[in-house]
């Protein structure tokens, strides 16, 4: 798995890049073994064209807001420098992906798949854990119970930043769970180490005489019934002396 991924959103002109709709926001969150460096990329783009009413009222993004930011062209490569060799998250892929695609295209530079470590649907990947469910990014915040109470209107980097902690929570939590970056363990594995420093040494409870008794007991049973033939007794012939099966 890569160590480093980054949580990307983006806003366009509207739904289709096939029918000419442009990029307007792109924002990103990095992690890093999966804990959040602090590091982010964040632009407001200037498409080169109307954006359309059915949009604007999901991002509230208007076309005179853009009127002065960089065109794609200008953030490309600052943008790529951000996102290479790194694993995408997005919320439904696709979508974002062929938006990207579209953009990169027009400069002749390879698509994103080309620049990145893969793209993560965490749309997709939430569909599989809560199959039937609303799975949005308001629903999958709800679900997890992550604060987006801010999120009154769609926004690239607000949204990628609830995405992060989503997929973190999706997928285990914040794995190293305080532990050192460069030793980055699953959330199961941390959680056990950490039990296991907080208990101190495990306690030998060994079996009283009556409970040896009733042990010898059952063992001469089921040899009777097998004519012999107890694994526990064939074992306990074959340890060095001074040692039992019941100190292993």
């Amino acid at each position: 798995m890569n160590m480093r991924q980054v949580v990307l959103d983006t806003e366009t002109t509207g739904l289709e890049a096939q029918e000419g709709h442009r990029i307007i926001e792109i924002g990103c969150v990095e992690l890093l073994h999966r804990r959040h460096t602090g590091n982010r990329y964040h632009h407001y783009i200037n498409p080169e064209r109307d954006i359309e009413e059915g949009a604007i009222e999901v991002h509230g993004i208007s076309n005179e807001h853009l009127a002065d930011k960089p065109v794609f062209a200008n953030v490309a490569e600052s943008f790529l420098e951000f996102v290479r060799g790194a694993e995408l998250i997005i919320h439904n892929a696709p979508f974002d992906v062929g938006f990207l695609d579209a953009e990169l295209a027009r400069l002749g530079i390879e698509p994103i798949s080309a620049q990145c470590d893969g793209v993560t649907d965490s749309l997709a990947l939430a569909r599989r854990l809560h199959p039937g469910q609303r799975n949005s990014l308001d629903a999958l915040c709800r679900r997890y119970e992550i604060d987006n109470s801010g999120r009154e209107l769609h926004g690239a980097l607000l949204d990628a930043e609830l995405l992060a902690d989503v997929y973190l929570a999706m997928t285990g939590g914040q794995a190293a769970l305080g532990l050192d970056r460069a030793q980055p363990e699953t959330a199961t594995g941390a959680q056990a180490a950490m039990a296991a420093g907080r208990r101190g040494p495990i306690p030998v409870l060994r079996a009283d005489d009556d409970e040896v008794r009733g042990h010898q007991q059952r063992l001469a049973e089921i040899a009777e019934a097998t004519g012999g033939r107890c694994l526990w007794h064939e074992l306990e012939s074959d340890e060095p002396a001074g040692e039992t099966s019941a100190g292993t």
